[in-house]
């Protein structure tokens, strides 16, 4: 009785098993099979990818019980010769055989026999290393181009019985990419990519180029970044007149620096502004100008909004000495200039105050005192008169600002 014999591919890696009728590649990555002219036989192509840990392929055959004593010949495909005529090895009376060390791409069939009769069986072994590239093409400011290469290995098998070779189809695909993430436009489309987005920082860019067997390579490189970007805080953005606003610097690779506060002062070439005061109501466009060391330039700006200034005034106090509300005192902050005139009912002046800029800032507001003699008014209904003028140059007078005052005690 004829025996079934069963030929083994084996390739020391620890991935799945593929068999196909009576061949097995234990390790292979991918199998495909032969599509001859000539016949309708379906060999299997076993692909083995080059990547670390990879060294050769070995090839086993046995008989499908795998304790039946054989005989083993091992043929190689001749290119020149168009057939299996290269013999590798020879083994008789064994289990099984094994060839050890393929590390290039070919045709292999093995006659197994014994006293029964004999089999032959034909394979194809493809070592597939995919090729990529990946390196710096030029930058700029504002832009970084990558240029890459994706190739993958082209591997002809023969029909055996006219000789013809066949290409085995292998199509390729790309994919860039970066740590830290960063702009790659169309990132599996161009092989050779640019982005008008550079990163802001060090980045390592890294080309993966796969093959229709699943077989990859990798390369990479690091860049270091030269883009500049500006940016800029305000500790406030809106207020009144006058407006004390604290800018913060938060540009990336800035070496030069000017500060436009757009109200007509002068500009600050400081890293950090000292606190900058807008007097007049309005809109401002506060632009930050930056360059770097290699010449980059970009810039940000922020709007501040200033109000105009209000004339708060209070409509009672408590001159009790208890620290609490024992003045009675105009909110100064956005005026310049300050006229106070306050009256008893019956039309008697028992306090007044007119100053600007240095007076004006120490002026602590009426302690309930007539006029500053130490004498205290008594509780009761107090009328006031007050003009005054605003750091924008808003003049504060009328009716509206004479008011009634109530003094307790």
């Amino acid at each position: 009785m004829r025996k079934t014999l069963v030929l083994f591919f084996v390739v020391f890696l620890v991935i799945p098993i593929f068999t196909y009728a009576q061949i097995t590649a234990p390790q292979a990555n991918a199998i495909r099979f032969s599509n001859y002219s000539s016949s309708t036989d379906k060999d299997p192509i076993f692909v083995f990818c080059v990547s670390p840990g990879f060294v050769s392929a070995t090839i086993m055959a046995q008989d499908s019980a795998g304790s039946l004593i054989n005989d083993f010949n091992w043929y190689k495909w001749d290119d020149v010769a168009k057939d299996f005529s290269i013999p590798v090895k020879s083994e008789s009376s064994v289990v099984s055989s094994r060839l050890d060390n393929i590390s290039e791409s070919g045709g292999y069939r093995v006659k197994v026999s014994n006293g029964s009769g004999s089999s032959l069986f034909t394979c194809w072994v493809f070592i597939d290393e995919p090729v990529s590239s990946a390196q710096l093409m030029s930058y700029g400011c504002d832009y970084v181009a990558l240029d890459g290469t994706a190739a993958v290995s082209t591997f002809y098998y023969y029909d055996p019985l006219t000789g013809s070779p066949i290409k085995l189809p292998n199509a390729v695909r790309h994919l860039w990419s970066s740590t830290p993430v960063s702009s790659i436009p169309y990132p599996d489309l161009r092989i050779d990519p640019y982005t008008y987005d550079p990163p802001l920082s060090d980045v390592t860019y890294k080309l993966v180029v796969t093959d229709s067997m699943t077989c990859s390579s990798e390369s990479s490189f690091y860049y270091e970044s030269i883009h500049v970007k500006a940016g800029l805080k305000a500790d406030v953005e809106e207020g009144e007149a006058p407006l004390e606003v604290n800018f913060s610097n938060e540009s990336i690779r800035g070496y030069n620096y000017v500060w436009d506060f757009g109200d007509d002062s002068e500009t600050s070439l400081l890293e950090t502004p000292e606190t900058h005061t807008f007097y007049r109501p309005g809109k401002y466009t506060v632009k930050l100008e930056i360059e770097s060391e290699q010449l980059c330039e970009d810039a940000d700006s922020i709007t501040i909004t200033v109000k105009p200034s209000l004339l708060n005034i209070p409509n009672a106090f408590t001159p009790n000495d208890d620290g609490y509300n024992d003045r009675f005192l105009v909110d100064k902050q956005s005026l310049r200039y300050l006229n106070v005139q306050i009256f008893t009912n019956t039309g008697a002046k028992v306090y007044g105050f007119a100053g600007d800029t240095e007076s004006l800032r120490n002026w602590e507001g009426w302690d309930g005192n007539i006029n500053n003699t130490g004498r205290k008014a008594g509780p009761g209904v107090y009328y006031y008169i007050i003009n005054a003028i605003g750091w924008d140059d808003e003049r504060y007078e009328g009716n509206e600002y004479r008011g009634v005052l109530y003094l307790y005690r």
